[in-house]
């Protein structure tokens, strides 16, 4: 036996084979090169969680430097693997015999770029650059206003269409009153009843600011953008309940094949498409995922059944039809012929996601226009 022992030895020492696992915990650095403009100086940190479970940090500090929690990670002999649910992101490398680099690929949608990583020291590590301050949250119980609104025509040039918030800035572009009403209330668009068509063609800019301290919640966010349309758009309306044809989403037989967030709980879900049919999305609920189905790409509501708390990452890849996006004014391209090309919708849902959309009839709150007007001036 110790013969045999000492063999082994002799072969783990010949062939560079570790016969110990190689420590990976650290910080790593190198430059991802994209097909145009300048490379992208990536670090990686790594460390290991209470459980012994390796855990990291991203961070792309050409692109803001903001540092963004690993979905998973692991190290299976000489391979390791991590991935960022939230921005379809996968890398996979080799680490060296000598434990202080990593060649390897990353992987973001189509997008296959090589990536390798050296272990950074204290003469070499790149400078992270400082986060901006951090804004602290708006108490729970505030009811902000928006103190300054501007309101303007789109310019019929500008490309794009939606909604963004930056620290304490609410903007929208090319948004119709249909689509301003449907984010500040969660709903779909054929749950407005009795507006006139000019909801669905005319088009607004919109910069707002909360008149009290902190940071708003989505809450909050929606409440203020409700109190604008009553004041500026003369909005009325009541409430009533309809049967009309929706989408169920639910937990498929399978279980879900979601993972849970590690961003704030408190926070903005982030969920923007990546082109037609790839939605990364982080810190979400599924409140959320459905309210962005019904939004953007369904054509009908959906109604949140999965019973799902709590917030989730996940990427969700598919080949649009061209009954789907038509609220956003997109006209769906012809399917992709590729053997590889993602399934539909509601295939990928269920395979990816462990969901699945159910179509029924069921009785869903609408609201019944009784007065509206054009903005009025800023």
């Amino acid at each position: 036996m110790k013969k045999l022992a000492l063999c082994l030895l002799a072969f783990f020492l010949f062939t560079g084979t570790s016969l110990f696992a190689q420590d990976v915990t650290g910080t790593w650095q190198g430059t991802l090169q994209p097909p145009s403009g300048s490379g992208l100086r990536t670090i990686l940190k790594i460390a290991k969680g209470d459980d012994g479970s390796l855990k990291a940090t991203f961070y792309s500090i050409d692109q803001g430097g903001q540092g963004f929690p690993v979905s998973s990670i692991s190290l299976e002999g000489t391979t390791l693997k991590y991935a960022i649910v939230g921005f379809d992101l996968k890398y996979e490398g080799k680490l060296s015999a000598d434990g202080n680099s990593i060649t390897g690929t990353s992987n973001q949608g189509d997008n296959h770029l090589p990536l390798n990583f050296a272990r950074a020291t204290p003469a070499t590590l790149w400078t992270i650059p400082e986060p901006p301050p951090e804004i602290p949250a708006m108490p729970a119980d505030a009811k902000p206003e928006f103190e300054v609104a501007t309101i303007k025509p789109s310019n019929p040039e500008t490309q794009g269409r939606g909604f963004r918030v930056r620290g304490r800035e609410f903007s929208t572009i090319n948004t119709t009153l249909s689509s301003l009403i449907t984010f500040a209330y969660g709903l779909h668009p054929k749950q407005i009843v009795g507006a006139p068509a000019w909801i669905d063609t005319d088009k607004f800019d919109i910069t707002a600011q909360p008149d009290e301290p902190g940071r708003p919640n989505d809450k909050q966010w929606k409440e203020m953008l409700q109190g604008l349309l009553a004041d500026r758009f003369q909005l009325k309306f009541h409430h009533d309940k309809r049967e009309l044809p929706v989408y169920a989403l639910e937990v498929a037989k399978s279980g879900p094949k979601l993972t849970k967030s590690q961003g704030d709980p408190n926070g903005l879900p982030g969920m923007f498409f990546r082109g037609l049919g790839v939605l990364p999305a982080s810190n979400a609920t599924m409140q959320d995922f459905a309210g962005l189905l019904q939004s953007a790409v369904l054509d009908r509501p959906v109604v949140d059944q999965t019973g799902l708390t709590g917030r989730w990452d996940f990427t969700l890849s598919w080949t649009p039809d061209e009954s789907q996006f038509v609220g956003m004014g997109i006209k769906v391209p012809a399917p992709s012929d590729k053997p590889d090309a993602p399934p539909g919708l509601f295939t990928a849902i269920q395979e990816q996601l462990g969901l699945k959309l159910d179509s029924i009839k069921a009785p869903v709150d609408v609201l019944v226009i009784d007065h509206v007007e054009k903005p009025s001036a800023n």
